[in-house]
């Protein structure tokens, strides 16, 4: 009886690791929102680091987080560092492409709760007298992310705090 369950649970824990396996090399998570407010009125609150936490949901998180800002204000170069309680972790955010009330590039490299490199990006599309807005993520997936995708769906996860961001960013913006 004994061999029985440990065989079915060797069999269990290795169609999960090849299960894993089977998952995509990438990810993308992705919400968009319109917002009845112009481009360069939302886009400031985009491109200005100091601005993010009046809308930016991980801020929410963690009110205590500790935040450093250096290089330019705005623009390429400009780096917002993050050191936050479990739900927001930990790691650094630098602005890499501005194409004005358009679209803003980022790196983010998560150093906790999880090492990673990913990229980001806010996109901003003219709408008449409104504008979409689509927040982005992607990077590559390694094994171990694949694998916790298998109990946790990243884009239902990730993509739940991009949508309160953007319900926020839609607040602020049509003041």
């Amino acid at each position: 009886m004994l061999w029985t369950i440990l065989i079915i649970v060797a069999v269990v824990i290795a169609a999960i690791l090849i299960f894993a396996a089977t998952k995509p090399d990438v990810f993308r998570v992705q919400r968009s929102a319109t917002i009845d407010a112009p481009a360069d009125k939302i886009f400031p609150y985009l491109l200005d680091f100091q601005r993010w936490p009046s809308w930016n949901p991980y801020e929410k998180k963690d009110p205590a987080m500790k935040r450093t800002f250096s290089g330019p204000a705005t623009g390429p170069g400009a780096t917002y560092a993050f050191d936050g309680n479990k739900n927001c972790g930990a790691g650094r955010i630098e602005v890499t492409e501005v194409s004005p009330n358009a679209r803003l590039a980022f790196d983010l490299i998560m150093l906790k709760p999880f090492h990673g490199r990913n990229k980001g990006e806010f996109t901003l599309e003219q709408q008449g007298n409104s504008t979409r807005v689509t927040w982005a993520m992607h990077g590559p997936a390694p094994y171990f992310s694949k694998l916790m995708q298998v109990f946790c769906n990243m884009d239902r996860m990730v993509g739940g705090d991009f949508e309160k961001g953007l319900a926020d960013l839609k607040t602020i913006s049509e003041k």
